[in-house]
């Protein structure tokens, strides 16, 4: 195969036909059970019709487990620890040419980022919480895309609106709430 008959093959299995969202999810290391994919691929395709803007986008979501997810935290954040979910924003990294952000125009693509999940984490975070790993594994997801469209939750005004709309997208996929036990025990 050629390079661009890959990069064709890759697109035609990627792109989804409801949102003009093209997502790579690359499975890095982690026990991911075998339906991760769809889970993850669902998620960041409805986050995106819900909170995105109406043009063709690419992201890219990783699937890793605790240690590669700890690497990235302490480089990135200075945090040496593992997390859920890091996200990566593309508007977030100046383009080589000119310091802009890379923006869709001119038939381009818009790059929204990387989402990184930590797969021992979620699970942990899962069953302490009495969720199921899919569901757990869903939001988080959310939680990343709206991260790279912007949203974020660094003040309590912002993080209502955030989780506001992770509800509202959680619950169009039959999610349940997931913040109803930390409203119901006063921890948000």
């Amino acid at each position: 195969m050629t390079r661009s008959s890959v990069r064709a093959h890759r697109a035609q299995d990627s792109q989804s036909p409801v949102s003009g969202l093209e997502i790579d999810i690359l499975r890095e290391t982690g026990d991911w059970p075998a339906p991760a994919e769809g889970w993850v691929r669902r998620a960041a395709e409805h986050a995106y019709v819900v909170a995105g803007p109406s043009e063709e986008a690419e992201l890219c979501i990783v699937l890793a487990d605790d240690a590669f997810v700890r690497k990235l935290n302490k480089t990135y954040r200075g945090i040496d620890k593992p997390t859920n979910v890091l996200s990566f924003p593309m508007s977030a990294m100046p383009v080589a040419t000119g310091g802009e952000h890379m923006r869709a125009g001119d038939g381009q693509t818009l790059l929204l980022g990387d989402v990184v999940l930590a797969q021992e984490t979620i699970a942990r975070e899962a069953a302490e919480q009495a969720k199921s790993f899919s569901d757990h594994l869903s939001h988080l997801v959310v939680h990343g895309i709206l991260h790279l469209l912007g949203h974020d939750h660094e003040d309590d005004v912002e993080a209502e609106e955030m989780e506001a709309l992770e509800r509202d997208i959680l619950e169009d996929l039959g999610i349940a709430d997931p913040y109803a036990a930390e409203h119901a025990r006063g921890d948000v």
